[in-house]
């Protein structure tokens, strides 16, 4: 596995190793040793599944606040989505940038997000599937949003159409009136 860090403390891209033949391919999609030689200690606890019919669907920008707050890893294993994390840490040098990646079931690539990041996804295909594993159960009470399109972050989403959103994304508060307990350094 290849762990490739991006402009975001914390947020990496990582690319498995995959080995092919005649038959097909096989990767790890996980390793806990070779997170742990990247200096990644997480404890999984979730995995979750989350099934996109229309391209162009978006789902975000999505976090848990404190004391349920989540790390992500993601990936997509059918069609291909452009993923997202923010930096929403108040204080931290970063706050308010971002950073994407092209996920595809064909690049296999991952993309871990860290406590203290917003997160979301358009799907560039139809019927696209992604797969994420989580170091902390879903909390409804803790479960936050902050718009898709706030101009203050400026994200640049891959495609100009009107996303697919969910009533609570179109309804999301920007950054700066998202409810957000998060602090760099803590």
């Amino acid at each position: 596995m290849e762990f490739i860090k991006t402009k975001l403390e914390g947020v990496v891209i990582i690319e498995p190793a995959v080995h092919g033949d005649h038959r097909g391919w096989f990767m790890e999609s996980y390793n806990q040793k070779d997170f742990e030689q990247a200096g990644i200690n997480l404890n999984f606890v979730q995995d979750n599944h989350s099934f996109s019919a229309t391209k162009g669907t978006l789902r975000g920008l999505h976090y848990q606040s404190n004391p349920k707050a989540q790390t992500k890893l993601v990936r997509c294993t059918k069609g291909s989505i452009y993923d997202v994390a923010i930096d929403i840490r108040k204080g931290s040098p970063t706050f308010g940038e971002w950073v994407g990646v092209e996920l595809t079931a064909e690049n296999k690539k991952q993309f871990l997000i860290p406590k203290g990041f917003a997160h979301g996804f358009m799907t560039l295909t139809e019927d696209a599937e992604v797969q994420y594993k989580v170091d902390e159960f879903y909390a409804p009470e803790c479960d936050r949003g902050i718009l898709w399109n706030d101009p203050v972050i400026g994200i640049e989403w891959p495609m100009d159409v009107t996303p697919v959103l969910s009533e609570k994304d179109k309804n999301a508060p920007t950054l700066n009136e998202a409810d957000n307990n998060f602090i760099y350094g803590e």
